[in-house]
């Protein structure tokens, strides 16, 4: 049984980005961390079956999904796409015992209580399923950004993940197909905007997306 009262000490954070994974965590325990916390927490926590999974993010987790939403409201400012930005908001289903903070997520079209698309960027594993978390929560497409090295490089690189109807034919996947294009955003260049990423220059990588789209 987690007690509250000790969560302060287990959390303590020494490296840039670490991981602590707490397990036999209730929904009521979870919530009331989450409460704790308070919206301006550094924080994100992740629950699903009674495992609590709390991570301190580094300098490159924060560059890499601030890069991919500028890259994205550039391309859906060319574009013309309606979309709402839901960022880091907290999604809760607490029948199916699943909560989450998306790096980034996005509602596109029209506004909703869950988005179509979440972005996680992967610097560090895990040991929450992030596929079976996003399942339970409703979230159609997902995206992992991830790569090994502490700068952003030609190793990084960007998954694609989209829910289909059939769950039971990708039980590995918790019902997720890994495709090369994204369906949520079906026109976008994949391939221009991982490269863009790869760029070691925000500035430089944005002006690149947008001169590529123009062309």
């Amino acid at each position: 049984m987690v007690l509250l009262n000790d969560l302060s000490s287990r959390l303590t954070l020494d490296d840039p980005e670490e991981r602590r994974v707490l397990s036999q965590v209730t929904w009521s325990e979870y919530e009331a961390l989450l409460q704790a916390l308070g919206e301006a927490s550094p924080y994100q926590v992740h629950y699903l079956d009674g495992v609590l999974e709390v991570l301190a993010p580094s300098r490159k987790h924060e560059s890499g999904k601030t890069r991919i939403g500028t890259l994205l409201e550039i391309y859906f400012l060319e574009a013309d796409i309606e979309y709402f930005p839901m960022g880091s908001t907290t999604l809760r289903q607490a029948e199916l015992q699943a909560g989450g903070e998306p790096d980034e997520s996005y509602c596109i079209g029209q506004d909703g209580e869950v988005p179509d698309l979440a972005i996680e960027v992967v610097v560090t594993s895990g040991s929450i399923n992030r596929l079976e978390l996003y399942r339970r929560l409703g979230v159609r497409e997902v995206w992992f950004w991830q790569g090994e090295k502490a700068e952003l490089s030609l190793r990084d690189r960007l998954s694609i993940y989209c829910y289909r109807e059939d769950d039971s034919a990708l039980p590995e996947t918790s019902g997720y197909e890994q495709v090369d294009r994204s369906e949520a955003l079906p026109q976008l260049d994949i391939e221009l905007l991982t490269r863009c990423l790869q760029h070691p220059s925000p500035l430089a990588a944005a002006k690149a997306f947008r001169l590529g789209m123009g062309r």
